[in-house]
């Protein structure tokens, strides 16, 4: 079954509602203070939710939005997994890396089917307007018949 683009949208906020919480344990856990880069992962996520969320009536803007951010975000959730075991080996951080990738991927997926429902075909410049040419002089012309 094929959604349409506003279904991916509104498929797109529900894994962030789950990228969301994993912020929030992250930025309300004690070993925050320690581990001042687990930070980046809730700056990441805070910043994609805030970018896309202005966007979410127009697929196509909220699509190019999510295609710019997406990548900070996933840097972020890489160095994360590399961080958070740093922090603890408690299985609440070892399921919130394992989430967050999930986040990811899925992000990634809807991404690629929006983006590609919403693309639009761009017709070449040189289609719609003719491309200047320069005019031939008459000593130009002479020259090519020698």
């Amino acid at each position: 079954m094929t959604s349409t683009p506003a279904e991916l949208v509104a498929r797109c906020q529900v894994v962030l509602a789950h990228a969301w919480m994993v912020r929030t344990f992250v930025k309300h856990s004690s070993e925050i203070e320690d581990f001042p880069e687990l930070m980046g992962i809730v700056r990441a996520v805070f910043d994609l939710a805030l970018a896309v969320e202005t966007r979410i009536a127009q697929p196509p803007d909220y699509f190019q939005m999510l295609d710019k951010k997406l990548g900070s975000l996933g840097k972020a959730t890489e160095q994360f997994a590399i961080d958070a075991p740093n922090a603890s080996t408690h299985t609440n951080f070892v399921q919130a890396v394992i989430s967050i990738r999930a986040c990811v991927e899925e992000l990634s997926t809807l991404l690629a089917e929006g983006l590609r429902q919403t693309a639009t075909t761009k017709v070449p410049i040189s289609v719609t307007r003719p491309v200047a040419r320069p005019v031939s002089s008459p000593t130009d012309t002479a020259a090519q018949g020698e």
